[in-house]
């Protein structure tokens, strides 16, 4: 038994490792996000160590750098992360129905989209030694990287850091054009989104709301409409979805 924990754990830090070089190389451009927060280096690769979620963190720290309420980050931290409570239910289906409850509750704590892909691939049950070897790795890149950023943010000239923080946004934009290049609503939810969120910004009368409120509506409103007018069904006979 030990010897199989062994086997899958070392499986896991081997496969980690480009997890761990992309992580740290976009985590960089989090750490700048993090110090324009007024984070310290301390408080960001603590963050960074314990959370591991790109989009959630740099949510979390657009809204602490614009003096969002704690609800108000509460609320947006639920909605930007809720995909993993779909990745956990997906990895529950994979492992071992004994699975005793703590090492459930250490997998779903390391779940990323990156962990969650590599680890729903494997052929028969999971065993959580492998995830957790990835976590060994991925972690540290992740955590160290923010650090980095914190730190290059306090030593590079201005111009520097405002141009590595653009990394953070590339990333965000290579989730989304790979999608709306292939589909024509996601394409036009995204040019709504976009003029909406212009408008919430450049019109006065929605001066009186927060930025981290502007940012809950419009992300729970395009959503539910998307929702709504573009529902996803799932062709029988076919593992493909489709837009109605």
């Amino acid at each position: 038994m030990l010897t199989d924990r062994r086997k899958w754990f070392f499986k896991g830090m081997r496969d980690g490792i480009p997890i761990m070089l992309g992580y740290f190389a976009v985590s960089i451009a989090l750490g700048i996000a993090a110090k324009n927060a007024g984070m310290t280096a301390a408080q960001a690769t603590v963050a960074s160590a314990l959370i591991m979620a790109s989009a959630g963190q740099y949510i979390g720290f657009t809204l602490i750098a614009a003096g969002a309420s704690y609800i108000e980050v509460i609320v947006m931290e639920a909605i930007a992360n809720a995909r993993y409570l779909l990745m956990s239910t997906a990895l529950s289906q994979k492992v071992d129905p004994a699975l005793p409850l703590r090492h459930r509750m250490l997998m779903g704590l390391w779940i990323t989209d990156e962990i969650f892909g590599v680890s729903v691939s494997v052929e028969g049950r999971l065993n959580p030694y492998y995830n957790y070897g990835m976590a060994a790795v991925a972690t540290p890149g992740w955590a160290l990287g923010t650090l980095m950023g914190v730190v290059l943010g306090n030593v590079l000239p201005l111009r520097v850091v405002s141009a590595l923080s653009v990394g953070l946004y590339g990333m965000f934009m290579s989730i989304f054009v790979p999608p709306a290049r292939k589909n024509p609503i996601v394409a036009g939810l995204v040019i709504v989104s976009f003029a909406l969120s212009w408008a919430l910004n450049a019109l006065s009368w929605f001066d009186g709301i927060s930025a981290g409120m502007k940012i809950i509506l419009l992300t729970v409103v395009i959503s539910l409409a998307a929702a709504l007018l573009f529902p996803v069904e799932r062709t029988e006979g076919k593992g493909e979805d489709h837009a109605a």
